[in-house]
């Protein structure tokens, strides 16, 4: 046993139908008589525990790498004998994980099980694509779905509690983790927000099957300045409830069952330490009844924040509303003496053994400690034909079209194809950031993707054409912890170019698969050019010059700066970083076996000195309409104001065309409900997939609005000359804001109601609405 705890271990649906269904006064009359149940056997645990018991529950401890931190717990196996420690994370394995719940079971003195967590973030085995894909499917069901499938993996491996969804608004392209999160609009995010824990934690999450979501990062963490890993985030308390909370409002919403908070500072004041945060904002105004758990040491951080020694902040955090401490063990090893100085209350440190212990009770294990610990499971529920299908699918749902000119996509599955780039024959990269328990070396990667898809009618001509980046000291930053993340090709780098251009030569269309390693974007992965890297771009500069056709396959987890790719390529395919079964869906798309219809939902600038850039800007006192004399507007003398691709922007094989939005009334009062209609035209020649959305600006408020807000959208099918009427109804609720006393309501007047292809293309009508 002891062994094992000195190694190191390295990174390798149940509907809900149903409930809506049952009474409501039946449902509430089970939970109350649930609630009633736990707390009876909460009470009745806590009064047997000690002191020392109580505040071991906050403990949670990692066993194995170190992947976001640079410390690792010590002396594992003695403190979970002693009752010192509540849950684990860093170990899975149904073998691996009860053999440490044993000895919490077993040689403890009340029996109190763990909870294991793990950063299941885009699946557990089987990889789906990086959020920010998966939010560009606008489809909440494949998002639920890859959910319930990460799920069911990750119980069949003996966890029970993951670490995700990550719900931060993100508005700065040069910030590494926006891959990890839904992009920059807090309604569209509280959607995916509220799909993922369904998908998570299922019916109950006593189900075998299920886990317990921890909501992340609590809060405001994706608007950290200059785009820079753990930064300062400075912001409005408006910008604050419009703009960034609304997400975590909708996973509280949604029954999430724990939060994660953030290291950022809100209001000068770590959000570990927050009690505004932690105990005003999300238990007392949003009725939170989970528990909070800390980011890696980011208890021991506020010592770096100047808030005082481990002990002081140890204190100010359990007082803010944190219920357990990740890794830094400063509740452990100061809490006992801050209760014996006055520094705590016991009542405090009880509230917090509580939220745990409830968790513990909700996830089943005090009935059964073992539940998801199967090895017959763990042999037929992980990384199945079954699941790799799926995500197969999921994965060309994630994709976007950002050009096709002259129709260059579809391919044709015959001639011949030069398929080039660091990216083309490489599985590594193929999973993107964040795949703990991933294997890359099960990944599919574009090459034999191809081949499987378009058979034996296509020669491929393959060369590598350049390495991700020749910056040595790049390269050392990307291999962190001594990993080999990413790989050098020790041919010069002319020599792999000319092997590009020759191959290049003697075939009939160019496809450069580019861009972004999986270490290139995810957490401390900030990056202050958002360029595809030079030897890559190089590289594409050259093929252009042959004037074949040229198919960008963009690699990325975040958005890019790409007006040269713009303007040169013929075709760009955004695929993100598409998971395990990446090269068979990239080559569904590429040979039209699926037609692509994701759309962005992070704005593309054109420089990265346009950033921050988001669709739901405010307007200025001199805003400036791209018409007329520019001097003395709000605008950049060298760049158009516009960004390359708005949100909510993506192509389809097929072209649509939109009708006048019609009104079923242009004058309103009260409740009333408005409805919104537009006919959406196949009029290309594909079967294909449209999302159509629905915008509304408040032109005049008692403070400045955003130019508009996304309220609603509609996902259609349509075959070639086939029209739909898509109708969206409207009420007051969808007109509320924040106003300067931080009321929720709306008020009266003029709305201009826009429905739309993408947040810049849509069509317009204005209501009258009063109250």
């Amino acid at each position: 046993m002891k062994k094992y705890f000195s190694r190191r271990i390295i990174n390798k649906v149940i509907p809900l139908c149903f409930v809506a269904l049952l009474p409501f006064n039946k449902i509430a009359a089970q939970t109350k008589t649930e609630d009633t149940k736990m707390n009876a056997f909460v009470n009745g645990l806590m009064s047997k525990m000690t002191i020392d018991e109580k505040i071991g529950q906050l403990n949670l401890v990692t066993i194995g790498a170190a992947t976001t931190g640079s410390v690792v717990n010590k002396g594992v196996e003695d403190k979970i004998k002693k009752g010192a420690i509540g849950g684990v994370f860093g170990i899975w394995g149904a073998d691996h994980v009860k053999e440490v719940q044993d000895l919490a079971v077993k040689s403890t003195r009340l029996h109190i099980p763990l909870i294991f967590g793990l950063d299941v973030i885009h699946g557990h085995r089987t990889i789906f694509p990086i959020p920010l894909g998966l939010s560009a499917s606008w489809d909440m069901g494949l998002i639920r779905r890859s959910a319930q499938i990460a799920a069911k993996e990750a119980t069949a491996e003996g966890l029970n509690w993951v670490y995700s969804p990550m719900v931060d608004i993100a508005r700065d392209a040069r910030w590494g983790r926006i891959s990890e999160g839904s992009g920059e609009d807090p309604w569209y995010g509280g959607q995916v927000a509220r799909a993922m824990i369904e998908g998570y934690q299922g019916s109950s999450m006593k189900n075998a099957d299920a886990v317990m979501a921890c909501v992340k990062h609590f809060a405001l963490y994706g608007g950290a300045e200059a785009g820079r890993e753990y930064n300062t985030v400075d912001m409005s308390r408006i910008k604050m409830y419009q703009d960034y909370l609304p997400p975590y409002k909708a996973a509280v919403d949604a029954g999430a069952g724990s939060f994660m908070s953030s290291f950022n500072t809100i209001d000068g004041v770590p959000a570990t330490g927050n009690q505004w945060l932690l105990t005003d904002v999300l238990r007392k105004q949003w009725g939170f009844k989970g528990f909070v758990v800390s980011d890696y040491t980011a208890v021991n951080e506020m010592e770096a924040h100047g808030l005082g020694d481990l002990q002081t902040v140890s204190a100010l955090a359990l007082k803010a509303g944190l219920d357990m401490d990740m890794v830094g063990e400063g509740f452990l090893t100061t809490l006992k003496k801050s209760l014996a100085e006055g520094k705590v209350t016991k009542q405090e440190i009880d509230q917090a053994c509580r939220r745990v212990l409830e968790a513990k009770y909700k996830l089943g294990l005090f009935a059964n400690p073992y539940k998801s610990i199967d090895a017959t499971r763990e042999s037929k529920d992980v990384l199945t034909p079954e699941n790799r299908s799926e995500a197969r699918n999921i994965s060309k749902h994630s994709f976007v079209l950002l050009k096709n000119s002259a129709q260059t996509l579809p391919l044709k599955k015959t001639g011949s194809i030069a398929l080039v780039g660091p990216l083309a024959n490489n599985q590594r990269d193929m999973l993107g950031t964040w795949v703990v328990a991933g294997e890359w070396e099960k990944s599919i990667s574009v090459m034999q993707g191809i081949k499987n898809v378009a058979g034996s009618g296509v020669t491929i001509n393959y060369a590598k054409g350049a390495n991700i980046t020749e910056d040595s000291s790049f390269i050392n930053r990307l291999n962190f912890f001594g990993q080999q993340m990413v790989t050098v090709d020790p041919k010069p780098a002319d020599e792999l170019l000319k092997e590009a251009v020759d191959a290049a030569k003697k075939s009939d269309v160019i496809v450069a698969v580019v861009g972004e390693s999986q270490s290139m974007s995810g957490e401390s992965s900030s990056r202050s050019d958002i360029d595809i890297p030079e030897s890559q771009k190089n590289m594409l500069k050259e093929l252009a010059k042959l004037g074949k056709p040229l198919v960008i396959v963009l690699f990325n987890g975040r958005p890019l700066t790409l007006t040269w790719e713009d303007e040169h390529a013929n075709a760009i395919l955004d695929v993100w970083a598409p998971g395990t079964e990446a090269g068979n869906a990239i080559a569904d798309v590429l040979f039209g076996d699926y037609n692509p219809a994701g759309k962005i939902t992070a704005t593309f600038p054109r420089s990265v000195g346009q950033i921050p850039i988001y669709y739901n800007h405010k307007n200025t006192g001199r805003p400036y309409d791209g018409k007329g004399p520019s001097k003395f507007k709000s605008n950049y003398l060298d760049i158009s104001n516009d960004p390359l691709y708005p949100f909510g922007y993506g192509l389809s094989y097929t072209t649509f065309s939109y009708s006048d939005v019609k009104l079923n009334k242009t004058k309103l009062k009260g409740n009333e409900t408005l409805t919104a209609t537009v006919t959406v035209s196949n009029t290309g020649k594909y079967a294909g997939e449209e999302v159509v959305q629905l915008y509304i600006s408040d032109p005049v408020a008692s403070i400045s609005r955003s130019v508009k807000e996304l309220k609603s959208f509609k996902k259609i099918s349509l075959q070639p000359g086939e029209q739909k009427e898509v109708s969206f109804n409207i009420t007051p609720d969808q007109l509320k804001f924040y106003n300067s006393q931080l009321k929720y309501d709306w008020e009266p007047g003029k709305f201009i109601i826009q429905i739309g292809t993408n947040s810049n293309d849509t069509h317009s009508a204005s209501v009258e609405w009063g109250k």
